[in-house]
């Protein structure tokens, strides 16, 4: 059975902590841009943005945008079909500014790869730092994430499952077995629906997220 690690105050406490980090590390919101990575890690970034300028009088309206990485994996030759997400940076763009990549599971690291790619064919930024939700460990290339709203142990046979309210209709952070992820559910109270995306961190398909 999944066990939940994170409840929806616990997201909003997170996200609320790593939104003053991110302000202390940048001493203010000046240059700079919040770019979430799809699916959750844009609605992520939208709440950090909100959350940033809520706090800091004078924080640019326009500081959040959206990294799809698609196209830059090394993995599209495993029979992964997923349709590209549209790519929005904000209007004064990446050169010299302070760029904040998030995503909801930092895993292998190679979804982080493929978006540092695709942000260095838009543009030079002074400085690039990563934030995420859940910190899984597993990592297969050198990258580490700045900014974490939960460091959670896993093995590589378990799954982090993120449900966010504008996706999933739910909200939590929860980890499951092998067992539990294909076991039929019993009772009379029906699962909430749950959109996996194949090329998320927390995925361990194996034609996705082990990456």
């Amino acid at each position: 059975m999944a066990r939940t690690v994170l409840s929806q105050a616990d997201i909003s406490r997170a996200l609320t902590r790593i939104s003053h980090e991110i302000l202390e590390s940048n001493r203010g919101a000046d240059g700079l841009v919040i770019l979430g990575v799809p699916t959750r890690g844009v609605f992520l970034a939208r709440r950090i943005a909100e959350i940033i300028q809520r706090i800091e009088q004078g924080a640019p309206a326009s500081l959040v945008g959206a990294l799809d990485a698609t196209m830059y994996r090394d993995d599209l030759g495993r029979n992964i079909t997923r349709t590209p997400q549209p790519t929005d940076i904000p209007a004064g763009g990446v050169d010299g500014k302070t760029v904040v990549l998030v995503d909801d599971v930092l895993y292998s690291g190679r979804t982080i790869r493929a978006a540092l790619d695709a942000l260095s064919d838009i543009g030079r930024p002074k400085v690039v730092r990563l934030a995420v939700l859940v910190d899984r460990g597993h990592r297969e290339l050198p990258i580490r994430a700045d900014f974490v709203g939960k460091n959670l142990p896993t093995s590589t046979d378990e799954r982090i499952n993120v449900r966010l309210l504008e996706v999933d209709e739910v909200e939590e952070v929860s980890i499951e077995g092998p067992r539990d992820s294909g076991a039929a559910t019993s009772g009379t109270t029906a699962a909430p629906r749950v959109f996996h995306d194949p090329f998320d961190e927390g995925s361990n398909e194996p034609d996705g997220g082990t990456r």
